[in-house]
């Protein structure tokens, strides 16, 4: 197993099937110009990688709030359904905390759906807590 950060245009397109389990409205196209537009405002790539094979993904970011100060921000942690329980995204948000204390953050943080029950409680298994809830109002 290997962790890194996908820096090319060839390493962030092949991240492209792993996310689109999680962001099932991307589409392969767009994928890797979406990335790197966000990477303007510091947004990684971080994937784990098995016998050449993606198979865990996050995207994550730092940033700096008034009220929570610097920290690593998660905006994207998932893993292929048929790799799930085999310990690589307890792996990869071991790798993200690494990042945060290397970086001076003083936490790792993400939203998560709440229809999302398997995540949380694989959050909570990690020692993650939940500690607020996030609204939304859209302007369509």
């Amino acid at each position: 197993m290997e962790i890194s950060i996908a820096g090319t245009d060839e390493e962030i397109g092949r991240c492209f099937s792993v996310v689109a389990e999680l962001r099932p409205h991307l589409d392969a196209e767009s994928f890797v110009s979406r990335v790197r537009e966000q990477e303007t405002a510091g947004y990684r790539v971080a994937c784990v990688e098995v016998d050449g094979r993606v198979v865990a993904v996050a995207g994550y970011r730092v940033m700096e709030k008034l009220s929570e100060g610097r920290h690593v921000y998660v905006d994207d942690l998932v893993t292929l359904a048929g790799q799930r329980s085999m310990g690589y995204g307890s792996a990869l948000l071991d790798w993200l905390v690494g990042q945060a204390l290397a970086q001076g953050c003083s936490s790792v943080q993400l939203d998560s759906g709440v229809q999302r029950e398997d995540a949380h409680r694989f959050y909570r298994r990690e020692g993650m807590e939940n500690s607020s809830l996030h609204f939304v109002k859209r302007l369509d």
